[in-house]
């Protein structure tokens, strides 16, 4: 079959979770499909051109510090991004495969389908309701994207939900049960298995990556660490970039943990932040949105334990493989981590990690080509 994937963002060029998920869609998909993607330019990319078995098509100059105005992402960028989607209308594909965000893509991409009749399986991550929308935009605007919101999340043939949590939210919001699969292909085994140790002094270091905005709740991340470090003498790193990653950096010099913590941009490739995870002794999330947790699951995977929040929004199936505690009592849990250095018994239901192998991609997807079909 002929399938277009539409995303503003794409990995490597952006690193974030939905990106390393499509990016492992592809690569397998393409075994068996013609496979394009449609996306913004980001530096490094040319108009149109192959890699690795994928043809891309990009449309409309961006960069990271473009692509968020303050701590939300640009209205400006994702309409340029939409109406850079008129595109589409030179090809003929058979299904589309596209992020739910960012929203104001969705009407052009129906109305292909809908001339073509083609199908549309939306991939979604979160879903926000009414308050979270006025709390990310504002009232005004905020009810303006609740509204495009709810207009045009109900039109698609199929969806795919990256965890139950998020699936319960469709369900919710009107979407038939036998319309959704939850799946979301990101660990490859090879990768993880070939990932080793590095270092020989295995110093006790805390980890965390991903993007830096006000939602990951960095402020907590750092006041924890300084507190770990009260009880046992440990290091840190934050790995990402972001629109807080200057609030960060000075929050660390004002708190006296500029020799405890390092922060420093996303690694090129996947397997240089596996090296550091794996080298790790905890991998610390605060987030207070969070619709999966990517990175989470790679660090359970690596054998490296994952430390949460009680009010982690992570779904389940993750949370049941790793620490969750009041963020008051999880200094002291890290730091008995940190004497004890047994990770594994900081891991829970490693089981659950069958759920997110990439090698299922071209199995899960034929159930649903053939369903929509």
């Amino acid at each position: 079959m002929k399938i277009a994937f539409v995303s503003d963002v794409a990995y490597p060029w952006h690193v974030g979770g939905i990106e390393v998920v499509n990016y492992n869609e592809v690569s397998e998909l393409k075994k068996r499909h013609d496979v394009d993607f449609f996306t913004l330019r980001w530096p490094g990319m040319r108009d149109d051109f192959s890699r690795n078995g994928i043809r891309y098509h990009t449309f409309h100059k961006i960069d990271k510090d473009k692509l968020y105005t303050g701590s939300r992402r640009s209205i400006v960028e994702a309409i340029s991004f939409s109406l850079g989607l008129f595109r589409l209308f030179y090809y003929d594909f058979d299904v589309i495969v596209s992020n739910q965000f960012p929203v104001l893509h969705l009407p052009v991409l129906y109305l292909y389908c809908w001339l073509k009749r083609r199908k549309l399986i939306l991939e979604v991550v979160e879903v926000w309701d009414r308050d979270y929308w006025k709390s990310y935009l504002g009232t005004f605007l905020g009810m303006i994207g609740y509204a495009c919101y709810s207009a045009t999340m109900k039109g698609a043939s199929h969806y795919i939900a990256n965890s139950t949590t998020t699936a319960e939210g469709l369900f919710r919001s009107g979407i038939p049960k036998d319309k959704v699969t939850v799946f979301t292909p990101l660990l490859d085994d090879r990768l993880i298995a070939s990932t080793k140790h590095s270092r020989k002094d295995n110093p006790r270091t805390i980890v965390f990556s991903g993007r830096l905005i006000k939602e990951k709740r960095m402020d907590k991340w750092l006041n924890v660490v300084k507190k770990v470090n009260e009880l046992v003498p440990i290091k840190a790193v934050i790995i990402g970039s972001g629109p807080e990653k200057r609030n960060i950096t000075k929050k660390i010099n004002k708190i006296g943990l500029s020799r405890v913590v390092a922060v420093r941009d996303f690694f090129s490739t996947k397997r240089d932040l596996y090296k550091e995870i794996i080298d790790s002794t905890a991998f610390l999330l605060m987030s207070e949105r969070e619709g999966l947790g990517t990175v989470a699951i790679e660090s359970i995977a690596l054998g490296t334990p994952v430390f949460l929040p009680d009010y982690s929004p992570i779904p389940e199936e993750v949370r049941s493989m790793c620490v969750v505690a009041d963020e008051e009592k999880l200094p002291g849990i890290i730091a008995n981590l940190m004497r004890s250095g047994k990770k594994p018994a900081f891991i829970g239901k490693k089981e659950n990690l069958d759920a997110f192998r990439i090698s299922t991609v071209l199995k899960v997807y034929g159930r649903i080509l053939s369903r929509i079909n």
